[in-house]
């Protein structure tokens, strides 16, 4: 994601930071060392929670190159969405049960260690550590009901479409839960002004637009399965050899649409040439410099037969 920082790696996922966190940070300072304290801990929690999506995720063959810490969560980042109803079941229940799993297990010794004073009776406040530890306590148990909530973009949504999807078309439960989220993100909105509350407005905001492009992602996907690569080919497609010179390939630029050629010998795509590299070469090695020299003999093919979502990925 862009404007974050990597904090570090584990099971080979990219923990990184988002710059605003940094807003959060100062708020949070103002506060004292509790209230930084509160704010590590809620943030190791939350990075608890998506590794558990993450996990779950690999199990059924998705990789997950990332997870980015927001002031409002944490985010991972797959390289694709699970196809299968039953995974992304399993996949969004995974980071709840964690924080549900947090508060039982650690039920019996806060209760000990804090008493029921601290953990019951003001669990939400930093006046003293075993309260902030209440609270921190208290908040897995938030992030469990709030990820529950049933529309996009929370778990809940997920957790909904995969159940739905079980019953009706994958578009039409994707609707459903995202119209569940622009509801929630109008409450949250309505809530936060009323109440004068920034951070309502701020989750808002972040609801509507993320539920509203889960909808967009889905509704292309399943256009893109409804067309075959040769629906989109152009009808005077150029190819080159492998001998053609720049030169050529620049004039072939000036006077088509076209800016990236395959590169066929033999009736074979030996490689592929993009309208940078054709520049770049021009500029370093000269007008008379060769395509074989300039261009990717490493890229993924497709034939004309493929659906455009396989081109996609």
């Amino acid at each position: 994601m862009k404007g974050s920082i990597r904090l570090f790696r584990i099971f080979g996922i990219s923990i990184n930071i988002h710059v605003t966190f940094l807003l959060l940070l100062v708020l949070f300072l103002s506060g004292g060392i509790k209230w930084l304290v509160l704010m590590i801990g809620v943030f190791f929690f939350v990075t608890l929670h998506e590794l558990c999506h993450s996990l779950v995720a690999r199990r059924f063959g998705i990789q997950v190159r990332e997870i980015t810490l927001l002031p409002i969560g944490g985010v991972a980042s797959m390289t694709s969405m699970p196809e299968k109803p039953i995974h992304e079941f399993f996949i969004s229940i995974a980071g709840p049960l964690f924080n549900i799993a947090v508060v039982v297990v650690l039920y019996y010794p806060l209760k000990t260690l804090l008493g029921p004073e601290a953990l019951f009776h003001r669990p939400f406040s930093t006046a003293t550590w075993p309260l902030t530890i209440a609270y921190l306590y208290w908040i897995n148990l938030i992030l469990a009901l709030f990820n529950l909530i049933p529309a996009f973009p929370m778990d809940g949504g997920r957790v909904l479409r995969a159940l739905l999807a079980q019953r009706m078309s994958y578009q039409k439960a994707t609707k459903i839960a995202v119209n569940l989220g622009h509801l929630f993100a109008l409450g949250f909105a309505y809530f936060g002004i009323v109440g004068f509350n920034v951070i309502l407005v701020i989750i808002a905001i972040f609801i509507y637009v993320a539920a509203s492009n889960e909808e967009l992602q889905v509704d292309l996907k399943e256009t893109l399965k409804k067309f075959r690569v040769r629906d989109i080919l152009s009808a005077d497609f150029f190819t080159l050899n492998s001998d053609t010179t720049l030169a050529k390939v620049l004039e072939l630029i000036f006077h088509s649409h076209q800016e990236d050629f395959p590169v066929l010998e033999g009736g074979e795509m030996v490689g592929f040439v993009t309208r940078r590299e054709i520049i770049s070469g021009i500029h370093s090695l000269g007008m008379q410099t060769l395509v074989k020299d300039v261009m990717s003999k490493d890229f993924p093919k497709v034939t004309d037969a493929d659906l455009l979502i396989k081109a996609q990925k």
